[in-house]
């Protein structure tokens, strides 16, 4: 070998071919046990949206920031953008088409959000409202300062956030008594 003459570096198999970048998981999504093969990166957000068709979760900033993308995994709020597919093996994820489907009614937070005019534009409002049910699921009624807290995750660039703390605390009065 001459050590003049760089060595060619060996051939490298591209990191999701190899069998280690690939995980099956089993999960429930809106009620619905699935099994899938997803890669070591793929995000929630991403496997939702793009392998399920589930688009009612939104994807914001990508960096759990705007709560745009809040699903409830085993009646959590989480970011999907932050957690990873494989994350959610054995879990019970629920996005904001779980609440209404089809023409089911809708639910005590979405009539809420509907009356008090929580929502302009409308793309923030699927994380609030599943951050609402998560409030509304809750054994005991939270006080203000949690709500504004579990709130607190969320941006919404239309509205002033009155009307959606009105909706909040009207399902939460609704749910809990006044």
């Amino acid at each position: 070998m001459n050590p003049s003459v760089p060595t060619p570096l060996a051939a490298r198999t591209p990191p999701l071919a190899e069998p280690s970048a690939w995980h099956r998981i089993s999960l429930t999504v809106n009620g619905q046990e699935l099994t899938a093969q997803v890669e070591s990166r793929l995000l929630l957000s991403d496997f939702l949206r793009d392998r399920l068709g589930l688009t009612g979760t939104h994807v914001g900033c990508e960096h759990g920031v705007c709560g745009a993308c809040t699903v409830l995994i085993d009646d959590e709020p989480v970011r999907a953008c932050l957690t990873l597919a494989v994350q959610c093996r054995g879990a019970r994820i629920r996005t904001v088409e779980s609440l209404a489907p089809g023409d089911a009614p809708l639910t005590t937070v979405q009539r809420a959000f509907h009356e008090c005019h929580g929502m302009q534009c409308g793309f923030c409002t699927p994380g609030f409202v599943m951050t609402a049910t998560a409030l509304t699921e809750q054994s005991c009624r939270p006080d203000e300062e949690q709500v504004a807290d579990a709130l607190s995750g969320h941006l919404c660039r239309c509205t002033g956030y009155r009307n959606i703390r009105r909706a909040v605390c009207q399902a939460l009065d609704e749910r809990f008594g006044e």
